[in-house]
């Protein structure tokens, strides 16, 4: 009787109709809005022909989530996350159009693409809290690893399939405006599926709206060492290694390829991660988490470093690649990690916290490497860029024993009553 489970177990989250919608619109909305981004990076880069401006595009969409994100938590948990979503997802079809009246009107000035990067980095932070805090509503905690090792797999097909559909579609129109049009599109049938969605009913203690709730976030990860280690090395990592911001100047500058090269080189991380994720679904990490995060990290830095130095395109390829599985690996210890270890009434203003750590270092990461590309140069900014995330790996490994010593995902409990840990999860 145990086998038919047993065959299907890697893909048990799938048994959830809910998770299977949820799934529909994160890959219509991830694939949107990565084939919107090749055409914003290679239409900026046309306008200014500076490393500089493509910076600028990752500071447009850094600031909105650092400002927001104590207000985006709070309305995750105050609010109906599923409507949350849909309203963001709306935003992104909004904010796509825009960019498409701005590329019809023959624009040649990047301030009014600025602000509508602007505008999507409002959307993204609300987007980035409601998304990751829904999660646990849609399948049992049992099944929840396998749901972050899926959802991390949706997300990766997506960034396999959007830059490569955004670069081909930029080639073949001569333009960014059929990759805008395709992207409102895709976005408004992500709104649709979001509200098929029926969330699993979940009780929460209803909380007054106090300075002291709206920052209950931060002081539930500084209380927890393990959570609080784990988002700060991503921050760092992502930080110090955004070579993705460079790879319009990659592709045209030292590896002489074209938009289709350019969609090529943004899907090659994907490809890596989404391989790592479907195999950590059907084989999930059973030893230490902790020493899994700190040699994934290295290996982040290791390949960045490898890719900055590459003038082949086939070796940056193969770097990519690499450096998207072992992104892929921290990933999944981190949110599985964080999501299962916070409450659910304060899940939103944790996983607010973490955009910050994480989601937005992204775009503050492009913004950096196009700074340090402006004053070094673009290889020596990729390489320094991985060099120094091994250093805050060794520093982190010093300062942070609770991610030396954490022991396997199945042991972490949420913290809602704050229960005594045993010995080798790694709690303090």
């Amino acid at each position: 009787m145990s086998s038919p489970i047993d065959s299907r177990a890697g893909r048990v989250a799938f048994t959830h109709p809910d998770f299977v919608l949820f799934q529909i619109a994160r890959f219509l909305i991830v694939a949107a809005v990565e084939m919107q981004a090749v055409a914003v990076g290679w239409q900026v880069y046309d306008i200014t022909k500076r490393a500089l401006d493509l910076g600028l595009v990752g500071l447009a969409q850094f600031l909105p989530g650092i400002l927001l994100f104590l207000v985006s938590g709070h309305a995750s948990d105050r609010f109906d996350r599923r409507k949350l979503l849909g309203v963001c997802y709306a935003g992104y079809a909004i904010c796509s159009g825009l960019l498409l009246i701005l590329s019809e009107q023959g624009a040649h000035a990047v301030r009014p693409i600025y602000m509508v990067l602007i505008l999507l980095g409002v959307v993204r932070s609300f987007n980035g809290t409601a998304s990751r805090s829904i999660l646990p509503q849609l399948v049992p905690e049992e099944h929840f690893p396998n749901a972050v090792a899926w959802n991390a797999t949706t997300f990766q097909a997506a960034t396999i399939l959007g830059p490569s559909i955004g670069g081909i579609l930029y080639a073949a129109f001569r333009g960014p405006s059929v990759v805008y049009a395709v992207a409102t599109l895709t976005s408004l049938g992500a709104m649709l599926s979001t509200f098929r969605i029926k969330t699993r009913p979940v009780a929460r203690r209803r909380e007054p709206t106090t300075i002291k709730t709206v920052f209950a976030g931060l002081h539930f990860i500084w209380r927890e060492k393990l959570i609080l280690g784990a988002i700060s090395l991503d921050l760092f990592a992502v930080l110090l290694g955004g070579a993705v911001a460079l790879l319009p100047v990659y592709a045209r500058e030292i590896l002489h390829t074209g938009p289709w090269g350019l969609g090529l080189l943004r899907t090659a991380p994907g490809v890596g991660a989404a391989v790592m994720a479907v195999a950590l679904a059907h084989r999930p990490l059973r030893g230490s988490a902790g020493k899994a995060l700190l040699w994934s990290v290295a290996g982040f830095g290791i390949f960045t470093i490898i890719f900055g130095i590459s003038k082949s395109l086939t070796l940056s390829l193969v770097a990519l690649i690499l450096l998207g599985a072992t992104d892929m690996i921290s990933v999944i210890i981190r949110a599985t990690l964080t999501q299962l270890r916070t409450p659910d009434e304060m899940r939103g203003r944790v996983t607010a916290v973490d955009m910050v750590f994480i989601g937005t270092s992204n775009e503050f990461g492009q913004f950096e490497s196009g700074v340090t590309a402006q004053w070094f140069g673009t290889v020596p900014a990729v390489v320094l860029g991985g060099i120094g995330t091994l250093l805050v790996i060794a520093l982190w490994a010093w300062m942070f024993p609770e991610l030396r010593r954490a022991g396997p995902l199945s042991a972490i409990k949420s913290a809602n009553t704050e229960p005594e840990l045993e010995e080798g999860e790694g709690f303090t």
